[in-house]
């Protein structure tokens, strides 16, 4: 924003200017020619679209609160689309019949707009941006992985040549639905997503990580519960002090571990719906909100509140067991339903609330003194843990998704009815994928990783200009050799921005240099009388002096040097 290229408008919507503007065609440029190569085909759809196709494929209601709803003067329904999975799938029905007209892939570049609760970080998560989306279309199963493959080596060739560092992992496929999933991220502290890697080459989203469940335990030897008194327990550490001091194990010392703690929630189903949930979770460890919403998607999670808990009475805050909940409810009682983590498996015993204010029970045993509707995902991945291949100890990283590639199947080909005849004359349904780059959180991403306390440092192919002239003094003969060399050097075919304000001192002009971020900057100043320009290199610092009659060619040479880099 300082550098000029982007304003806010309004949470998540920015103005883009001219220097933005410049800086986002080239990437969307890199886009397109890769696209292209591959043998993709470009449309371009409407962002206002009719809602039948949405009602269709039931996302009117799945998507959520995120959807941008509206009715015009007739009362028919729109939306302003967040993706175009509907319109692609309709385009290739009206247009293609034939298993011979197969495979294809279509793309896009074009504007989104999701209603985000949060937006945050600039263009990182916005309301409207900027995203090329592409889908392949085949007659089995076999095409799909072939055509899945080959977006995928494309996106690793866009991120390579935006320079862009990326990893790829395994993901949920979320409300787009599919059998396989994966997301390019990009590595940073800023980065909304986390992701683990382990030293044997597993990736994956946080959402996507399988907890390794452990083998059944034998309970043959656990005492029956029992109930105890535990006053002054706010917190598990609380909880754990207070039963190493006045109920001690003989073979070791309680640990957090032990505990099972359970924790209430709200699902809030796309009709409207409302449901209590309760997740048991080691207690150890805590809830991961998102990993938790990946899990019950696309109902929308929140805490449950004061009258979630007035309506269950046997739901005893902080004290609450799972001798009450799910299978395990009163007979006649409206059961709340209860799924627990993995790692809870038949035999453990464990430390949880009594369902009586100020007592936990010891020695509850999953399978004989419980039982639960089911498992979820939703414990906080740690450093550390064990990756769910066996392939070692998992490393946590943050990151920002900048692609997602799907194998939709046929899920929106069957709801829509687009199918073929095949060799033999028979129809079948048309089985797709799903392949997005969020565009201008790629320059988001670019932004951040090429940048210093001065500003922007973009790199050769990205930046709004090649070349930055600067004429400094107030000589005119200084902003006339200045003039020449901007046109020789545009005259090379590079682009050229020429800073010729002449009551600007040469130090604003310098740190206006360091904060647009052009890879290059010549300044034409005091070495002019000796027949010398000064060029900058923006992302090393370094600077050396050419002769005026050969700055052309030498920036010209040494641009193309750092784009070859």
């Amino acid at each position: 924003m300082r550098a000029g290229y982007i304003r806010r408008a309004a949470p998540g919507i920015y103005t883009w200017l001219p220097l933005g503007l410049r800086t986002l065609r080239k990437i969307e440029g890199i886009v397109r020619e890769e696209m292209d190569r591959m043998g993709a085909q470009e449309v371009h759809f409407p962002g206002l679209i009719p809602a039948e196709p949405y009602k269709a494929t039931n996302r009117w209601e799945d998507y959520g609160p995120t959807l941008f709803k509206l009715a015009d003067r007739k009362g028919g329904d729109y939306l302003l689309a967040p993706t175009h999975e509907e319109m692609f799938t309709l385009l290739v029905k009206d247009m293609y019949s034939s298993y011979k007209d197969l495979p294809t892939t279509l793309y896009q570049i074009q504007t989104k707009y999701r209603d985000e609760a949060r937006p945050r970080a600039g263009l990182i998560r916005g309301r409207e941006f900027v995203m090329k989306d592409a889908y392949s279309f085949d007659i089995d199963e076999a095409g799909l992985e072939a055509s899945y493959q080959a977006e995928r080596d494309t996106y690793e060739r866009i991120f390579t040549r935006l320079g862009l560092e990326y990893v790829i992992v395994s993901a949920m496929s979320g409300a787009m639905g599919g059998s396989r999933s994966e997301e390019f991220l990009h590595p940073s502290p800023i980065g909304e997503d986390t992701f683990v890697r382990s030293p044997g080459g597993y990736a994956a989203n946080v959402e996507a990580v399988t907890t390794p469940a452990p083998p059944e335990a034998d309970a043959s030897g656990t005492p029956a519960p029992r109930v105890v008194p535990t006053p002054d327990c706010p917190t598990i550490e609380s909880l754990v002090a207070l039963l190493n001091s006045e109920q001690p194990r003989e073979d070791r010392p309680w640990e957090a571990a032990d505990a099972l703690k359970n924790i209430v929630v709200v699902l809030t189903h796309p009709d409207g719906g409302r449901e209590l949930l309760v997740v048991g979770i080691p207690g150890d460890r805590d809830v991961d909100m998102k990993r938790l919403e990946a899990s019950v998607a696309p109902a929308e999670v929140a805490m449950a509140t004061d009258a979630d808990f007035e309506g269950h009475p046997e739901l005893v805050r902080g004290y609450i067991g799972p001798q009450v909940l799910g299978p395990n409810a009163p007979e006649g009682a409206d059961p709340v339903r209860y799924l627990v983590d993995p790692r809870v498996v038949a035999g453990t015993a464990w430390v949880t609330g009594a369902n009586q204010d100020v007592h936990h029970v010891l020695n509850l045993v999953m399978g004989r003194d419980f039982t639960a509707d089911g498992t979820i995902e939703a414990a906080e991945i740690r450093e550390g843990d064990e990756a769910p291949d066996g392939s070692g100890p998992l490393h946590v990283e943050r990151g920002i998704e900048i692609g997602h590639i799907f194998q939709l199947g046929r899920k929106y080909a069957e709801a829509l009815g687009l199918s073929v005849l095949d060799e033999n004359g028979k129809s079948q349904v048309v089985t797709m994928g799903s392949y997005g780059i969020g565009v201008t959180r790629v320059m988001a991403a670019l932004a951040e990783a090429n940048c210093d306390g001065k500003g922007l440092s973009w790199p050769a192919g990205i930046a709004p200009f090649d070349v930055h002239v600067l004429a400094t003094g107030k000589d005119g003969a200084v902003f006339e050799a200045a003039s020449s060399l901007a046109a020789a050097l545009d005259a090379a075919g590079l682009d050229v921005v020429f800073d010729d304000r002449r009551k600007v001192s040469a130090g604003v002009k310098f740190a206006d240099f360091e904060l647009v971020g052009v890879p290059l900057g010549v300044v034409v100043g005091r070495g002019l009388k000796a027949g010398n320009v000064e060029v900058r290199v923006r992302g090393t610092g370094e600077s050396f002096e050419v002769p005026v009659d050969a700055a052309a060619r030498v920036v010209e040479l040494h641009g193309q040097l750092m784009g070859a880099n």
